[in-house]
């Protein structure tokens, strides 16, 4: 009888117990369960227990008994003709929003609640942490603030995992959606085999193994990034070194390293260990889907997708021909731009206009 530990969806690990199978001795056994616990992330320290982060946030209930972290922006949620949850990227926190100007939202009747992430910022981690538990966790938030049966949901980047699943699990609770540089992943069965291995290919090579161990072997991504040893450079996106062709990304990366705001960034997120928020991101994102976003039917209601031609985070190529396998994504591509849409001028004010107007 094997014995197996499961750290969440896609994170299980097992070992044969000591001096069976196969004739193993004691000493096989014993480097077995060396390597059983050498791999194992360190346990996270959730905000307001023992020894953790202290809780400064508004936080609400899940259906799990999970608390999640958030921040409400725009009108009052009572006067409000529209309402959204916004579902923040990689590295990201509920302080993070579409940057949409206070008149816009105040004319068209916007509300806005960002929250933390599951393991992010101030919000608990979940073990069990899926595209379908995010989508949950939206809805979820939502019911909690009471936002009705329909709101809108918006995603920056990796967060869009949250909105691909939102369209997957609760269609029916959504009035609309918007998606700004969504993240792809390389095995969706939709790419074509040969288009998805060129793009990936064009990654740094220590991206391309980060990305082959979150998908075939979750259960040691933290093991993996944190071995400094290894013969292999690191992901460049998590030490925010990834190769930015768009002029503004790189001056925006350049400032907000200069200044702090990345390191800082970085300390709120992973506040309560960076194997609940960065890498459990990963192992879901790029991980093996229950569904395949290009095999969706297609929902009641509208949905956006912004996607800049220089960016060096996510390849325009692929973010192409998902628009073009769902003829109900209204495409928007943006000529001359990078990754941080947010940074935009004036974007945010399209989105709203866009989904409102």
């Amino acid at each position: 009888m094997d014995r197996s530990v499961s750290g969440g969806r896609g994170y299980y690990y097992s070992a044969a117990p000591v001096g069976t199978g196969m004739g193993m001795g004691p000493l096989a056994g014993q480097l077995g369960e060396w390597l059983f616990r050498a791999v194992q992330p360190p346990a996270p320290t959730p905000c307001g227990s023992p020894g953790g982060p202290p809780i400064t946030a508004p936080r609400v209930r899940m259906r799990d008994g999970r608390h999640l972290a958030y921040e409400e922006s725009g009108v009052s949620k009572e006067t409000a003709r529209f309402k959204i949850v916004f579902s923040h990227g990689f590295t990201g926190s509920r302080l993070d929003s579409l940057r949409a100007s206070p008149e816009v939202a105040e004319e068209l009747g916007v509300y806005m609640v960002g929250f933390d992430r599951a393991g992010y910022g101030e919000s608990d981690p979940n073990p069990g942490r899926s595209v379908e538990t995010a989508a949950q966790d939206m809805e979820d938030l939502a019911d909690a603030l009471g936002l009705g049966d329909k709101f809108y949901v918006v995603g920056f980047s990796l967060g869009c995992h949250a909105v691909w699943g939102a369209l997957r699990y609760i269609p029916e609770r959504i009035a609309g959606a918007a998606m700004l540089a969504p993240v792809v992943n390389y095995w969706w069965p939709g790419f074509p085999a040969e288009l998805a291995a060129r793009e990936y290919g064009r990654q740094e090579r220590g991206d391309q193994w980060a990305l082959r161990v979150a998908h075939h072997a979750p259960g040691i991504i933290h093991w993996w990034m944190e071995q400094s040893w290894l013969p292999l450079p690191t992901s460049t996106v998590v030490v925010n070194t990834t190769y930015l062709p768009n002029k503004r990304d790189a001056e925006i990366r350049r400032t907000l390293t200069a200044d702090g705001t990345l390191r800082k960034k970085r300390e709120m997120a992973t506040q309560q260990g960076i194997q609940e928020s960065y890498y459990r991101d990963m192992a879901v994102m790029f991980g093996k889907w229950e569904f395949d976003p290009m095999a969706l039917p297609e929902p009641p209601c509208p949905v956006h997708l912004w996607q800049g031609d220089e960016d060096g985070l996510v390849p325009v190529a692929l973010q192409r021909h998902v628009a073009g396998r769902l003829g109900w994504v209204n495409y928007h591509e943006l000529p001359g731009t990078g990754h941080f849409l947010s940074a935009v001028p004036g974007l945010g004010d399209t989105v709203l206009r866009t989904l409102f107007g």
